[in-house]
Parts: C-alpha cells; sequence; structure tokens
C-alpha cells in the first residue's frame, strides 16, 4: 500500500462480488441489510488506489429522539487483516462514520485467533480439570489476530463480552465441520458414535427431509416457537424469516438461503435453515418438536445439510454459535457436546469491539442497555 486506504460507499453488485469472492460472512451480504428492518443500512468499499480491497455492510439504529445513531457491521469488514494494519483499515472507517452522525460503532472483524480440533475437545471434556476452553491449548493460533486486537487495544476500541447495547451480538465462538479434501463418507466417520448411530436410526425409522419453500415457513416457524417455549428463550416473529427469504432469495437464489424440513410419518420433526456465501455454508436457524424425538430427526436434517453442502462446493459447514464451557454443569455446555460429535473444530474469532465517537451518549446508551 503506497497511499491510505479511502472509504467510501459502493454499489449493492460491487459489495455481493466481493463478499462473494473472499466467502465473508453472510451478515455481511447486502441483503441482510433488507432483513435487518429496524435498522437502516450502507455498503461501504475499502479502495487501495482504484482497488477496491474490502467491502462492509453498515447497519444503522437511531436513537429515538437524536439525530445519531449506532453502527454495526456484523461479522465485518471483509478485508485482508493480514495485508493491512489495524489503524489503516479502521481509521477511514471511523472518519466516514463521524459524518453519519454517528456516536459509537460496533464491530466484529473476522479473524480467526484459536482453532480446537476434536481429539482435542474430546480429551478436554474428558479432563474434570478443564472447564474453559481457554483450559486447552489450541491446536491452531494467529499471529494475525493477536496484531489486529494489539492494534484495536491501541486505538481505543473496546471488546465486549456480552450483549449489552446492541441485540445483534455474534458468538464468538463458533463449531465448524471441515469440507475441503473429504468424502462424504470420511465425513460420516469422522462422527461420533452417537452421532452416526442417531443418523442411521433416523434412516431406519423413516425420516424423511426434504427441501421447503416458503409456503413452509409458517410450519417452521409454529416449530420454531415450540423451541423457544421449551428452551427458554424468545422466538422471533414469522415475519423474520418471511424477511429473510424474501431479502436474501432473490440475491442469491436456492444456493443462498434454503429451508431443510424432517418428517415422520408426514408429521414435522424438526426443521432448519441454511445460508450459503461462496463456499462456506451457515447453519442459521433450528426447531425441533417436543415429540418424536426418539427418531433422532435433528441428528437427520443436519446430516442431509452437510450432505448438500459438500455437494454444492462448500469448504466449511459452520454451525454457528458455541459457549466455551467443558463443564457439563454449565447449562451451555450442551451446545458444544452436540456439535463436538460431528467431528468438528472449535474456532475462536477476535470477538466484537466498540468504539465511541461521543463517549457521554455511548456510555449513556451503555447504561440503559445494560438496565432495562
Amino acid at each position: 500500500m503506497t497511499q491510505p486506504l479511502v472509504v467510501r460507499p459502493i454499489t449493492t453488485d460491487e459489495h455481493l462480488a466481493l463478499v462473494t469472492d473472499r466467502s465473508g460472512s453472510f451478515l455481511q451480504t447486502p441483503a441482510w441489510g433488507s432483513v435487518k428492518s429496524d435498522w437502516s443500512h450502507e455498503s461501504l468499499g475499502w479502495f487501495d488506489g482504484a482497488d477496491l480491497v474490502g467491502a462492509g455492510l453498515v447497519l444503522f439504529r437511531t436513537v429515538p429522539r437524536s439525530r445519531r445513531s449506532l453502527a454495526y457491521l456484523p461479522e465485518g469488514p471483509v478485508i485482508d487483516w493480514s495485508h493491512y494494519s489495524t489503524a489503516d483499515i479502521t481509521s477511514p472507517l471511523l472518519e466516514h462514520l463521524k459524518g453519519r452522525k454517528v456516536f459509537s460503532v460496533k464491530m466484529g472483524p473476522p479473524v480467526e485467533a484459536h482453532r480446537w480440533r476434536a481429539g482435542t475437545l474430546k480429551a478436554g471434556i474428558a479432563d474434570p480439570e478443564a472447564r474453559r476452553l481457554s483450559d486447552l491449548a489450541p491446536d491452531a493460533s494467529s499471529t494475525t489476530a493477536d496484531s489486529v486486537v494489539a492494534g484495536l487495544r491501541a486505538q481505543g476500541w473496546k471488546r465486549q463480552t456480552s450483549g449489552a447495547g446492541f441485540g445483534d451480538f455474534q458468538p464468538r465462538y463458533v463449531f465448524q465441520v471441515p469440507l475441503a479434501g473429504r468424502t462424504t463418507d470420511e465425513i460420516f466417520s469422522g462422527f461420533n458414535q452417537l452421532w452416526r448411530r442417531n443418523v442411521r436410526k433416523a434412516q431406519k425409522s423413516g425420516v424423511e427431509v426434504a427441501v421447503g419453500d416458503a409456503a413452509d415457513l409458517p410450519d417452521f416457524h409454529a416449530l420454531y416457537v415450540e423451541t423457544a417455549q421449551r428452551d427458554g428463550f424468545t422466538p422471533r416473529p414469522l415475519s423474520y424469516f418471511e424477511r429473510m427469504w424474501d431479502a436474501m432469495r432473490p440475491e442469491g437464489g436456492d444456493d443462498r438461503l434454503r429451508l431443510y424440513l424432517a418428517r415422520h410419518e408426514g408429521r414435522l420433526l424438526a426443521g432448519t435453515t441454511w445460508v450459503k456465501v461462496g463456499t462456506h455454508v451457515w447453519y442459521s436457524y433450528g426447531a425441533s418438536s417436543n415429540e418424536g424425538r426418539e427418531f433422532r430427526p435433528s441428528n437427520a436434517v443436519q446430516w442431509r445439510m452437510i450432505e448438500d453442502a459438500h455437494a454444492a462446493g462448500a469448504d466449511v459447514y459452520d454451525l454457528r454459535g458455541i459457549s466455551d464451557t467443558l463443564d457439563p454443569e454449565d447449562p451451555l455446555f450442551g451446545l458444544i457436546q452436540f456439535k463436538v460429535g460431528t467431528g468438528g473444530e472449535a474456532v475462536e474469532y477476535v470477538g466484537e469491539w466498540d468504539y465511541p465517537l461521543n463517549r457521554l451518549m455511548h456510555k449513556a446508551f451503555t447504561y440503559y442497555m445494560e438496565r432495562r
């Protein structure tokens, strides 16, 4: 780089092309801005001279009775964080957002910090002394992550450890199944014995997994509400999933967003949504019935999505968020326990960071959100 990077608005086509080419997060696609209807949004580009080298979806939420906004880049921006310094990337972003009357910025650089493979995770779960992923030596670590974290701290960014201040807080830890260079037989063999048994049981029991369409969204949503009541979380409305369908399908069709439904003798028992960008596939939302669990529909639908992701040329199947706990007594332990059975890997990213452009407003808003 011979001159400072420049940040300026770009077209939707430019934005989508770069994010797709880099297999960036689906939360950074232009369509995601339309899904988040309670936010306004803007597509920004990072230019090195005449070359577009990065892109970011920025979501804006205006504070009531104020002209000031929060700005949020979920899992973005999409740029080579190893090639440019943190200040080179963030300084022109902050300068641009000042002109948009932003009082606080949140972003989640998609930079991997650590990775733990299946064998390491299984050993850690069996070790009574290990209580968190940080208690285990990672199988891979990134010097880029170290540089990014140091650079953000030097600039005054603060890493958040909770969702305070933003309702769209993204997981710092995720679970991924590597697909590149593996056959489906090899992937299935990598499952633990319980997972293999459950998939086979679903098949022998007659569980059928099919790809649904928009007309199936109400049935999926009813199952999702049932799941929310059982697991104690607040469900999103049906309109949210309808917006996902209406915004994301035109952007990438069946390849971008799919709805999978697992049925037994015609009865809907489980459902999931798939999202694909480039060579990365995500399992984004899931639902399961209180009935028919003995037929293992959740294992069946996950295996079908993994098979389809492999057939679509994906390198990674991403099961999204996990907690960092390895403690069987922790209510969140079940997340990693279920997902580790796929033989995949736990990944830690550098997390989400806040930068106050107006410290008084940032502090007041954070205080309000923590106590609402």
